[in-house]
């Protein structure tokens, strides 16, 4: 199963990278940089519906693949994963871009513009494959693994992250140079998140091992 969600998220990843082509083809013929070129309303409202429905696809996917909600959830945290990996690797295959990891890009429109160096995005990424496979290994019959004050803790870390990406909106109309992008925000959000569940799926093992040593 994950060998085609991941066959999926690839393929898809590929798309969106090709949509972006375009679009820099348009706006930034002379290379993709800030400030942001202005959208017109019903262009922006067009690309506002594309990253809706991105996400609404991805999410297909995950209930289509699985039927129990965390394995859903996990489905779709790999399929997001894979695909915004894909998305940057094929931006780098068509365009050469980006130039290193810590070249700023706009990531995501709703509700306001996200930004942030491709590394950020990229760690984000990288840490729900990880976690959705370790999930997707687990027997389909186990014990649920996340307990409410884990799935609270996740949350609580990832609307951090996410306040990281949307820390400069207010500021786009400047130049790139004027933006500085909150490391040491995004990494309470996201140590705190991978360390918290790293914790518990430790504890979770170091459980299993005094119960098959007894």
């Amino acid at each position: 199963m994950l060998l085609w969600c991941a066959v999926f998220a690839t393929a898809f990843g590929v798309i969106e990278g090709a949509v972006v082509v375009y679009l820099r083809e348009i706006y930034y013929p002379e290379g993709f940089g800030f400030p942001l070129r202005e959208m017109a309303p019903r262009l922006l409202l067009t690309e506002l519906v594309r990253e809706a429905a991105t996400i609404l696809l991805l999410l297909a996917a995950a209930m289509l693949a699985e039927r129990r909600p965390l394995r859903r959830f996990a489905v779709f945290a790999f399929c997001f994963g894979v695909w915004d990996i894909t998305y940057y690797a094929a931006l780098k295959a068509f365009l050469g871009w980006p130039p290193s990891l810590l070249t700023w890009d706009i990531l995501f429109l709703i509700p306001l513009p996200w930004t942030g160096p491709v590394l950020a995005p990229a760690l984000v990424s990288l840490a729900l494959v990880a976690a959705a496979i370790a999930l997707l290994r687990r027997p389909k019959d186990s014990a649920p693994f996340l307990r409410p004050v884990d799935w609270a803790v996740e949350v609580v870390a990832g609307l951090v992250v996410i306040a990281s990406f949307l820390w400069n909106a207010p500021d786009l109309a400047g130049s790139e140079a004027s933006l500085s992008y909150p490391w040491w925000l995004f990494a309470i959000g996201y140590g705190g998140g991978v360390l918290w569940i790293l914790r518990r799926a430790l504890g979770s093992v170091s459980k299993v091992g005094r119960k098959d040593r007894g």
